[in-house]
């Protein structure tokens, strides 16, 4: 029986084969940019299925073109979930290519922290394994943080084995017009606080009894849910939201508090970015994919622009 790995390399090809670009459930196309519209790019489609969930192990290994659905529905058999986003129709890999967090993170962690080994498709056709099946893995060059959010110009996801943690007793949202800094002092490890200007929601999991004392020390009533999140996303230190939402500069607005994310209906201004950064990600470029046939044209460095243009170093 052909390894679906295997096949997936195969169609890959090698760099004569010419470009190509792993395509997942299109759900965060955008990000990274538009592909070369100079040149002709291939798509291609990672491998499916649910390989191996190690319940007593706490790990899952799963094929990138998995929907994070399909995967949650799994875990959940189990009394287990992995801290991936979740949106109609998107796939592990796909998620991953773009690195981008739940808004449980400030809980949770990133979605890098649940990466403990990847198998991708080099720039030359070829299958690479990173990382190791188990959580005290940490030897080595860390390619698996690489992976995430590369947006596929690095190596092509094929597989991957994912952290799991506990699926939650208990989920409760709160919400009401409090300070949200406030409320995350007093809160033990909620695992969101979201913040519009006005309201502050706050997502309690965990133990029934624990997600009830929790509840009464916020004081809050309860909520059906978060609030919609609004299209554009910035990046900004946690400290500098309040500062730019009392600046009119985010328009309606939903900030991650804690974590540094905004969801706004603005999109954000180009960041400035160190020339030297600049450097290491066009030399790690060169390096795992010299003759740029991974997603020409997309880079994570994309809505950036040099420090130095600003007078910086």
């Amino acid at each position: 029986m052909t390894d679906p790995v295997a096949a997936f390399a195969a169609e890959v090809g090698p760099p004569e084969a010419g470009a190509v670009v792993a395509v997942g459930g299109r759900t965060e196309w955008d990000v990274g940019g538009p592909l070369d519209p100079d040149v002709e790019v291939r798509e291609v489609r990672a491998p499916a299925g649910i390989v191996a969930v190690e319940a007593a192990d706490m790990t899952v290994r799963v094929r990138a073109g998995t929907t994070v659905d399909e995967l949650a529905a799994a875990l959940a058999e189990v009394g287990q979930a992995v801290a991936l986003p979740s949106r109609p129709g998107a796939t592990v890999g796909g998620v991953l290519a773009v690195g981008r967090s739940d808004v449980r993170r400030l809980g949770w962690g990133p979605v890098r922290d649940a990466v403990l080994q990847v198998r991708y498709v080099s720039a030359d056709g070829t299958v690479v394994a990173a990382g190791g099946p188990t959580v005290k893995n940490v030897s080595g060059f860390d390619l698996c943080r690489l992976m995430v959010g590369s947006l596929g110009t690095l190596g092509l996801l094929a597989e991957v084995v994912l952290r799991t943690r506990p699926a939650p007793a208990a989920s409760r949202w709160v919400a009401g017009e409090v300070d949200p800094a406030a409320l995350l002092r007093r809160l033990h490890r909620p695992s969101a606080v979201l913040w519009d200007g006005t309201t502050t929601w706050a997502l309690l999991e965990g133990h029934p009894a624990d997600v009830e004392d929790q509840a009464r020390l916020a004081g809050l009533p309860d909520a059906p849910g978060p609030p919609p999140l609004p299209p554009h996303r910035w990046s900004v230190r946690p400290a500098e939201v309040y500062r730019l939402a009392a600046a009119g500069g985010l328009g309606a607005f939903v900030a991650e508090v804690g974590v540094g994310v905004v969801h706004a209906s603005v999109p954000p201004p180009p960041r400035a970015v160190d020339p030297a950064v600049v450097r290491l990600h066009e030399r790690t470029k060169a390096l795992f994919d010299p003759t740029n046939r991974l997603a020409p044209g997309r880079s994570p460095l994309a809505g950036t622009r040099l420090a130095a243009a600003e007078g910086g170093g």
